[in-house]
């Protein structure tokens, strides 16, 4: 990126997409003050399950973006800024009846459509690589080149490398424009100037932004085990049901569903999730969702019988209207630029997203394609209507 030393961008959202943009933006000289309501990786980014998976990604443009990212998590990690925090690990897609066989062989063939890797593994195989598989799983694929991070850790390493101010509780509650140009922000009666804005505030950027009828909350509940194995992940991979794939791919759209992922931790711990409750804002559990997970979680993997609940969280994503990231310039806020709406893809797309969004104010062009995310497809949309 080219050195901008004079430039000084405000970044609204500590998590790991801002946390990333606010580095990259560091990294190329920039003066940087990162700014979040309360506090880095508070938000999803702190409430998810760490996949950097391509697997889980519906075909078209989210599953070419996630090659990208996860390539680009590759990259991060082998000239050690992310040393030692991203693992790479199998992705398993698993189905129990034949309508979920068919559509995980569906899903396999789209993956390899885009380049993926993808194995075929018989029962015998399956369950040497995972003992105790439960005895309806009728059907597998193995995606080998996905991968894992801790959205909290990502965050902090980005931040430990970086030379940016981190104000903590400093909730944004306008951003300041002159003569249609962005100038600074407000923290409650401070004027913080700026020269740049990034709002990466998940589903604070709605009210800073006016996007209500654009941005909807989506909440997602999750289980988290005691430890089955001692400093290593319990299992060979990652466990995820064809219902996942299922609201991945919007055939299913109830406000209740889930769509399980057992997800083996670098502790030994599972985390199990989850749920997918569209305009839920709230963080609480409650115990009939979280009993309809663990049910599905010991039909697929019945050893978890053998575990302890040690806690469960809600976090709340935030979801576009037509399911795509919203990423850009703001289409009628000069210096204004846009990094939000990435659901349940955060971890994964997180570092990527935020170093395209850096570039972007920096007037450079991304490496990729990034179009398809621009915020004024939307007010494209509303003209043609």
């Amino acid at each position: 990126m080219a050195r901008s030393p004079s430039l000084h961008v405000a970044v609204i959202g500590a998590g790991i997409v801002g946390a990333a943009a606010a580095h990259f933006l560091a990294a190329a000289g920039a003066r940087v003050t990162l700014l979040d309501a309360s506090g880095p990786a508070a938000g999803a980014t702190g409430a998810s399950d760490g996949a950097v998976s391509v697997a889980s990604k519906k075909p078209g443009p989210m599953m070419d973006l996630a090659r990208h990212a996860r390539a680009f998590y590759g990259s991060c990690e082998a000239d050690g800024l992310l040393r030692g925090l991203f693992h790479r690990r199998s992705t398993f897609l698993v189905a129990r009846t034949r309508l979920e066989a068919e559509l995980v062989a569906e899903h396999g063939a789209d993956l390899a459509a885009a380049g993926e890797r993808v194995l075929d593994v018989d029962r015998p195989t399956l369950l040497n690589r995972i003992p105790g598989l439960g005895d309806g799983v009728c059907f597998a694929l193995e995606i080998p080149d996905d991968g894992h991070a801790l959205g909290y850790e990502i965050t902090q390493r980005l931040l430990q490398r970086s030379a940016v101010t981190v104000r903590r509780n400093a909730p944004v509650s306008e951003i300041v424009m002159r003569a249609g140009q962005a100038v600074g922000v407000t923290i409650r009666d401070e004027l913080l100037p700026a020269d740049a804005v990034l709002v990466a505030a998940g589903i604070g950027s709605v009210g800073l932004l006016g996007l209500g009828d654009i941005l909807i909350p989506r909440k997602g509940q999750m289980v988290v085990t005691d430890r089955a194995a001692a400093g290593r992940p319990a299992i060979d991979g990652h466990l995820m049901a064809a219902s996942y794939l299922a609201a991945k791919r919007g055939i299913v759209r109830d406000n209740a569903h889930i769509g399980l992922v057992i997800d083996p931790l670098v502790t030994g711990q599972f985390l199990i999730g989850g749920s997918r409750e569209d305009h839920r804002a709230d963080q609480a559990t409650d115990a009939a969702t979280i009993s309809a997970i663990l049910r599905d979680a010991l039909d697929l993997y019945p050893p978890l019988r053998q575990r302890r609940v040690l806690r469960t969280f809600a976090g709340v994503r935030t979801a576009s209207r037509d399911g795509l990231p919203i990423v850009g310039p703001h289409p009628h806020l000069g210096g204004v630029t846009i990094a939000t709406g990435f659901e349940g893809d955060g971890i994964c797309l997180g570092p990527f997203m935020g170093a395209s969004a850096a570039r972007m104010i920096l007037g450079e062009a991304p490496g990729v394609d990034l179009s398809m995310l621009a915020p004024q497809r939307f007010s494209r949309a509303e003209a043609l209507a």
